[in-house]
């Protein structure tokens, strides 16, 4: 992406620094929310900001934190996500959000702040080479070697972070840089010479697809991410609808097509739902959109989805046929196929499909645990959070078994309200992503509540971030599994390691004394009928609450396929 052509660069009508151009630069590209955290190499950037009352600052307590807070930001708004941390330890501590962003494929724009040009490469202090270490988890990454070349960087930037396959893009910022003078102003246009990320996709090809449909006797269509991320939520339900196939999504892809609609069977992969993996096992067509097919997806290689035409339609040419051999591999944007599908595809035969009717009768739940009376099952407080909400709140998890229980439980309506760390993994996203989700929320006008379901173990990995909460009076509203486990290792543990639970009991505060020493009202519950009114008080209450719920010790997350085993092969209870 050396190669470019850029034009139309105003003019700066005065002299102005290298970080008053790069504050300019932002509003020019409509950011309105930097999440950060500042130290040395940055300080003539928040110099600049402190002139800037069109830019709001999110001071998180952590630059991890700032980073998730911009990716939940990013998912929320559909709008590229912006970080600023300083050089050193403040670049290093972003690099698990960054990689939580690009595994995701969520548009960041993260700006480091760097030791000047002269002192690089010297050991200086705070000193490392984040645009080195980064180039494995970013979309695109520069280093400013010049203070003219700003504006052509940050347009390049943003473009690249939210054209085609969306991920983030560092930018590296040397402190001398920022100090330096300079005429130049924001870059209205860019043309990158060469990358033209989304083709189109040629009529043929969705001729033949749409041919497939009509003639396939047992269709499955398999929504992923990449229909969040094009926006091709209701493009998806007006096929699913018209030619009455049942739909499965990945983890990412919840939401993109309604939780409660009788043709939604469930998540499928290693944690999916019987009837999702076993439609999937059955089908003789796979229409999989935005989908990259990862190791939980699929499980054994050799037998997913053994008798399919499997179509993947993806708008990164690198993931087609990457991980499972597909038929048909398709470059190109899911709104344009989409759209084309519905033109050409046939309605339904009257009474629908039979295979469609004998799909919905497979068992679409998982195992909803009674409580044996004064005791408390985490699936039962997921269900209250959705009952109590109706389903419309924005709910951003951890990772672990909550996570999973979450997304069976809790029943999405739409795209853009549920929120995980999928393809990392990563605990201690939950909190500061619910913080970024209710900023993005409030800029957009949203209403809905904003609920970080979290675990013991989750929680404390990024727990100073309740702070921040605090400061800009978010309503978010904390709900801790405490099962005094690091839940989801401990069951592989208990069934695949005969019980030997080695450092998975993990120790907690006294979380209501917690809450209170950050002045936030913190409630618990040890039992159904305290759950609910937990619920229903932490929800009335303004800013933030922290709702603590003790909950089974071992309960364990199910259906799950074994590793390395054909989704016939799940483990239901």
């Amino acid at each position: 992406m050396t190669n470019h052509t850029a034009n139309h660069t105003e003019r700066s009508a005065k002299t102005v620094t290298g970080a008053e151009l790069l504050i300019r630069c932002l509003r020019e590209e409509g950011v309105d929310t930097l999440f950060g955290y500042p130290g040395g190499a940055v300080i003539p950037i928040y110099d600049a900001l402190y002139d800037c009352p069109d830019i709001r600052h999110i001071l998180t307590r952590h630059e991890q934190a700032a980073v998730h807070a911009a990716d939940g930001y990013a998912r929320i708004t559909g709008r590229p996500g912006v970080a600023l941390v300083t050089s050193g330890p403040g670049a290093t501590n972003a690099v698990t959000g960054i990689a939580n962003a690009f595994m995701d494929s969520v548009p960041l724009v993260v700006l480091t702040g760097q030791v000047s040009t002269d002192l690089i490469g010297r050991d200086s202090f705070q000193e490392v080479n984040i645009f080195g270490m980064t180039m494995d988890v970013t979309k695109h990454n520069y280093v400013v070697m010049e203070v003219d070349q700003l504006p052509r960087i940050l347009k390049e930037a943003f473009h690249i972070a939210t054209s085609g396959r969306p991920g983030p893009v560092l930018v590296d910022l040397p402190k001398n840089i920022m100090n330096a003078k300079t005429e130049q102003g924001p870059l209205r246009h860019v043309s990158l010479r060469g990358y033209a990320p989304v083709p189109s996709i040629p009529q043929e090809t969705i001729n033949l697809i749409a041919n497939r449909v009509s003639a396939a006797e047992r269709p499955v269509l398999l929504a992923g991410g990449g229909v969040v991320s094009s926006g091709a939520s209701e493009a998806l339900r007006k096929l699913a609808e018209n030619a009455d196939i049942p739909v499965v999504s990945t983890l990412m892809g919840i939401g993109a097509f309604p939780s409660g609609h009788p043709l939604y069977l469930g998540m499928v992969g290693m944690h999916g739902t019987y009837a999702a993996n076993r439609a999937v096992h059955q089908a003789d067509l796979l229409l999989a959109l935005g989908v990259r097919f990862n190791d939980r997806l699929s499980g054994k290689i050799q037998a997913f989805s053994p008798n399919s035409w499997k179509v993947q339609v993806d708008i990164d040419d690198a993931e087609l046929g990457k991980n499972i051999p597909v038929h048909l591999g398709v470059h190109g944007n899911l709104s344009e196929l989409m759209d084309g599908l519905a033109a050409l595809t046939s309605p339904a035969p009257r009474g629908g499909r039979p295979w469609t009717a004998e799909a919905a009768g497979w068992r679409r739940s998982v195992p909803h645990f009674t409580a044996k009376p004064g005791t408390l099952n985490p699936q039962e407080v997921i269900s209250l959070l959705h009952k109590l909400t109706d389903g419309e709140a924005i709910v951003a998890t951890d990772v672990g078994q909550h996570q999973i229980w979450t997304a069976h439980h809790y029943k999405f309506k739409r795209a853009r309200s549920f929120l995980t760390s999928g393809g990392l993994g990563t605990m201690g996203f939950g909190l500061p992503a619910a913080i970024g989700a209710a900023i993005g929320a409030e800029a957009a006008g949203r209403r809905e509540p904003v609920i970080c379901v979290t675990g013991d173990g989750s929680f404390q990995m990024n727990l100073q971030e309740l702070m921040t909460a605090v400061d800009y009076g978010l309503p978010v509203k904390i709900a801790i599994l405490n099962n005094g486990y690091l839940g989801m290792v401990r069951q592989w543990q208990q069934l695949f390691h005969q019980r030997r639970y080695s450092s998975v009991q993990i120790s907690s505060p006294d979380y209501v004394a917690f809450a209170a020493a950050y002045g936030v009202t913190g409630l618990r519950a040890s039992t159904l009928s305290e759950a609910e009114a937990v619920i229903r008080q932490g929800l009335e209450l303004p800013g933030p609450v922290l709702m603590e719920f003790r909950v089974e010790e071992e309960q364990n997350v199910y259906p799950i396929v074994p590793p390395g085993e054909s989704h016939d092969r799940m483990i239901l209870e």
